[in-house]
């Protein structure tokens, strides 16, 4: 089988051929039809001290399942996390980490939609998010943003801001139903609000906690560090809760599946329509890391081996 990796941080992806990969105990092997690309992984690939296996969230057909395994069989559409090799033709997927995709959808549905969906759900569920209420999404134009966006406004947000890099993605945020979008740049954010979901993190979190009304809530979701001044968060009684969806799979997996459950529903009812920015092959991988790089995505960027 194909499979993309690298030989050391920061260094160029290639292609090579691999043994395709035997299901363990409690695994499925999938044949990979979408992969989702995701910061994450790209900031990995430029940072982290030793390569890492490729994975993340992927969707596919079954084609054998280990022993142990009794939720699936060859045949079954799936969707799930990849701890290993995703970038390729073949991959092996826990059981435990691995949902059904129902009909009406597809893999490229599930790519966009699951994993993205899960935190952008989780996110405003540890903001506390109620109808009424006022929100602005940091990262809006990106695979989990566009979903937050969407959600906000289906938990019956008052007003769903967007704040976004570039003036350009302006029109796509507010396709999703933002009632306006604002650049980081800007003087003011506008009028307060009772949450702020930031995925960008670093030296976005002033203008994020401050665009906060009292008692207001920044729910931190990002990877990208940062540092914020604990006298700015008492004059407004204002909070800031951290969320990694990794502790939520693990810890509190029916919590999990209720989530997945309801935004596989808002999804038949199309409250929410995720939108991927573009389908490449596994030979792009590179041009797949540039556009997440760049922020140049609009939705979730996906390889399609």
């Amino acid at each position: 089988m194909r499979r993309v990796r690298y030989e050391s941080t920061g260094g160029p992806l290639f292609m090579e051929e691999a043994p395709v990969p035997e299901p363990g105990p409690g695994e499925l092997l999938v044949r990979c039809a979408a992969a989702g690309v995701t910061l994450p992984v790209v900031r990995k690939v430029t940072e982290a001290a030793e390569p890492i296996a490729l994975g993340g969230e992927l969707a596919g057909e079954v084609v054998a399942v280990g022993e142990g395994v009794s939720r699936f069989r060859a045949g079954d559409l799936v969707t799930g996390m990849c701890f290993g090799h995703g970038y390729a033709d073949f991959a092996v997927l826990n059981e435990a980490m691995t949902s059904p995709v129902p009909e009406g959808a597809d893999a490229l549905d599930a790519v966009a939609l699951v994993r993205s969906g899960l935190v952008a759900y989780g996110a405003l569920e540890a903001a506390r998010l109620a109808p009424g209420e006022s929100v602005l999404v940091t990262a809006a134009a990106s695979g989990v943003g566009h979903l937050a966006v969407q959600l906000a406004r289906a938990r019956g947000a008052r007003r769903v801001i967007g704040a976004v890099s570039d003036p350009a993605k302006a029109d796509f945020v507010r396709s999703l139903g933002a009632d306006d979008c604002i650049q980081y740049g800007d003087d003011s954010w506008g009028d307060p609000v009772d949450c702020v979901l930031d995925a960008v993190g670093g030296d976005l979190l002033t203008p994020a906690l401050a665009a906060l009304a009292p008692h207001g809530r920044l729910v931190a979701y990002s990877s990208g560090g940062g540092t914020i001044q604990a006298y700015d968060l008492l004059v407004g009684a204002k909070s800031v809760i951290g969320f990694q969806m990794a502790l939520i799979a693990r810890g509190r997996p029916e919590l999990y599946e209720q989530w997945r459950q309801e935004l596989w529903r808002l999804f038949a009812e199309g409250a929410v329509k995720p939108a991927v920015h573009g389908e490449f092959a596994l030979e792009e991988a590179a041009q797949a890391h540039a556009v997440i790089e760049t922020r140049a995505n609009l939705g979730k960027v996906v390889l399609r081996p």
